[in-house]
């Protein structure tokens, strides 16, 4: 819970290893583990996911940049080229309990055929300029994923690191741990990309 996302879910992405640090014992067909996910206020992804992927970037702009991009939801469409709706379901500052219901395309593959995924997002953790935790369902024709995210903030030489780690559960995406990986993966690095290019150009001064 990627063509670019099938997002973080599906889209969001599904996919594949790129796994930072140490790993641990996995199920065959699973991926390795790292030997310690990244948390939010102390929680983290679900442990029992055999799909599972993490991938981080440096972004060249100011924190306040980089939260406000990712914490505005309601403007994702705006910079994330592959969500096609979204839906702010409260109001007020961005904080736990916070809900928001986004569409994104997933490509046809070889257990469900194309579809979009609606995708049902609540924050759980929530730490101002520092982390984000949310999960929920996403749904489409043919498939229903339950996941869980996690995004950390860190000021470094050069920007801000953004890490970012993602588990997903569901009938579908176990049927196929490898693929499914590997899509969620490429949606987690897409997000990442298209996250690094706006908050750069943003931060670029006018002449």
């Amino acid at each position: 819970m990627a063509r670019a996302r099938t997002a973080a879910l599906f889209t969001v992405p599904l996919i594949a290893a790129a796994v930072l640090g140490a790993t641990t014992a996995a199920p065959a067909g699973a991926a390795p583990r790292p030997a310690k996910s990244l948390t939010c206020q102390g929680a983290g992804v679900d442990p029992r996911a055999l799909v599972r992927a993490r991938t981080e970037t440096v972004i060249d702009a100011p924190l306040s940049t980089v939260w406000k991009l990712q914490t505005e939801v309601e403007r994702w469409p705006d910079w994330q080229s592959h969500v096609t709706g979204m839906d702010r379901l409260d109001h007020g500052p961005f904080r736990p309990g916070s809900a928001f219901r986004w569409t994104t395309p997933v490509p046809p593959n070889p257990a469900t055929p194309a579809t979009s995924l609606d995708i049902t997002s609540t924050v759980e953790q929530l730490k101002r300029g520092s982390c984000i935790r949310w999960t929920g369902p996403a749904v489409g024709e043919g498939l229903h994923i339950d996941g869980v995210h996690v995004w950390t903030f860190t000021r470094v030489g050069g920007g801000v690191l953004v890490r970012t780690e993602e588990t997903h559960t569901g009938e579908q995406v176990d049927a196929n741990v490898p693929y499914a990986t590997a899509i969620l993966k490429q949606g987690l690095e897409a997000w990442l990309g298209e996250l690094k290019t706006a908050a750069e150009a943003r931060s670029c001064p006018r002449a």
